[in-house]
């Protein structure tokens, strides 16, 4: 079979060689992986070109409708959209249905970027740009590339991979520095104060990495800064 280690060995795909059948038949699933993965792309530069400038707001698919989160983002996706800034969301229900909402209430441009979940319901219907991805790397390229600045409400673990992962790319150098604001002082405030007290404190950050972040409660404040971010560029 052209096997080069053990059976059960975590890395046994990685060694094995393209002379059998099965090795075959590995390399022909890669290849379709690939073209999937590239149409997703194409997909998503073909719908997303003429967004013109926009913003990304984050955070918790459970929220209510007449919850205070809920109703904040309504709020600032409608002020994002009066300011001629387009709404990015995950498509979803609860923050991203709010925000979606605000945005086409008031004729503003609305996107949707869901993915595909065992557990998620579809799509929210206040969506006038909308794309599916099976692939979480995709879509997030997708948010990065498409978005310059992020409003995050509060939200669990998929909001917080969100926040760090664009912090991690500012940090890095891999996208540009941009606003990221987040909303709820009484939620996102002891985040705040760990990151002080033990990364900063211990040297593995930098204070300008924190500098990024605006914390707030109020939604105009919030969508200033992330639009003053845009004109500024």
């Amino acid at each position: 079979m052209g096997k080069t280690t053990a059976p059960g060995d975590s890395s046994r795909i990685e060694r094995q060689t393209f002379d059998s059948s099965e090795s075959a038949s590995l390399f022909q699933g890669y290849l379709r992986r690939l073209v999937r993965i590239q149409s997703e792309f194409v997909d998503g530069f073909c719908k997303l070109s003429d967004v013109g400038p926009a913003v990304s707001v984050y955070g918790s698919a459970r929220a209510k409708e007449g919850e205070p989160a809920y109703e904040a983002a309504r709020l600032a996706g409608r002020l994002l959209a009066e300011r001629g800034v387009a709404v990015v969301t995950g498509g979803g229900p609860g923050i991203m249905q709010a925000a979606n909402r605000g945005a086409a209430e008031a004729d503003g441009r609305s996107v949707g970027l869901a993915i595909q979940l065992p557990f998620e319901e579809e799509p929210n219907p206040w969506l006038d740009v909308e794309l599916n991805f099976r692939y979480f790397f995709v879509r997030k390229a997708m948010f990065t590339w498409y978005s310059r600045g992020v409003i995050v409400f509060p939200g669990g673990i998929g909001t917080l991979d969100e926040v760090f992962e664009r912090l991690t790319l500012m940090q890095t150098g891999k996208i540009d520095p941009e606003r990221v604001v987040l909303y709820g002082r009484d939620y996102w405030g002891g985040m705040l104060d760990w990151l002080r007290s033990s990364p900063l404190a211990e040297g593995y950050i930098h204070e300008e990495d924190l500098d990024r972040i605006l914390l707030t409660d109020d939604v105009e404040e919030a969508v200033a800064a992330v639009c003053g971010a845009i004109a500024a560029d």
